[in-house]
């Protein structure tokens, strides 16, 4: 295959566990590849594709970190163009100008280290607390006001959206989910078996993957919200869903009572409520 240097990038995935043998002198040689004209293409450690940052390690750390500070600069400028600080302004300028960059593609990246939720969950709370009456409230009691979701609750909706257009043919099915009808729960998503003779540090990964995690979020849904066959109703009744849950992310200066994950929130399938 002929492969224009300038555009494209070759990249070599490795687990956190192997990433010091990157440090010896021979590794660099098993990351380069030859073009037909002899040419090096060289592996890079982070490289941007479509918008998304992937890294080497099979970390969104990078991405999260780029991401954030280029929120961050637009609400610092929201906040300075904008001398309105009522909660339906501030809330209006949040969900247009800010949010989106925290949100584009989420599916794909939806971190699971807490340092990382932490990270994109700060740019909400410290624009909320910029909010005229929001200031001496703490960062749950502000999204119960400002009847907001956190950004780890919308990414988890995000996935679960996502899962209904596959099942609905809104979306390509490209990592085979499989689906099936049970007469008691409706529509359901098998969960592909871990292998267990694989080294425990794969774990992780398969309990983080889309397919796995998103798969398990759909399955917390009732019959009466994963058969609804229109994307408009299945909003509705997916957000008077989530409502059934607590939302409390773990940010700093909070100790959150676990990650807030709608998976941790429930109790032999139930929803446990506030």
């Amino acid at each position: 295959m002929l492969l224009h240097e300038d555009k494209f990038v070759v990249m070599n995935y490795c687990l956190s566990a192997w990433s010091s043998l990157r440090e010896m002198p021979f590794s660099g040689e098993g990351r380069q590849y030859f073009t037909t004209e002899g040419k090096i293409m060289c592996s890079p450690h982070v490289t941007r594709d479509l918008g998304v940052y992937l890294s080497d390690d099979c970390s969104w750390t990078n991405h999260i970190n780029l991401m954030t500070s280029d929120a961050r600069r637009m609400a610092s400028w929201v906040l300075g163009a904008f001398k309105d600080r009522s909660a339906t302004t501030m809330v209006t300028l949040f969900k247009s100008l800010v949010r989106c960059k925290l949100e584009y593609c989420c599916p794909l990246w939806d971190p699971s280290k807490i340092t990382d939720i932490r990270t994109v969950e700060n740019v909400q709370k410290q624009f909320t607390k910029k909010i005229v009456g929001m200031s001496s409230l703490d960062y749950w009691q502000r999204l119960e006001k400002l009847k907001l979701l956190s950004l780890q609750r919308r990414r988890e909706r995000y996935s679960i959206i996502h899962v209904w257009k596959m099942l609905n043919d809104k979306a390509p099915n490209n990592i085979g989910m499989n689906f099936y009808p049970s007469a008691r729960l409706g529509m359901r998503v098998t969960i592909p078996p871990f292998n267990h003779q694989a080294q425990a540090l794969y774990s992780t990964a398969y309990d983080n993957s889309f397919a796995i995690k998103a798969a398990r979020l759909w399955n917390l849904l009732p019959k009466n919200v994963n058969t609804i066959t229109e994307l408009d109703p299945f909003k509705i009744a997916l957000s008077t869903f989530l409502n059934r849950f607590p939302d409390k992310p773990p940010v700093t200066g909070y100790v959150s009572p676990n990650g807030n994950s709608l998976l941790e929130w429930t109790v032999g399938g139930v929803g446990v409520c506030a």
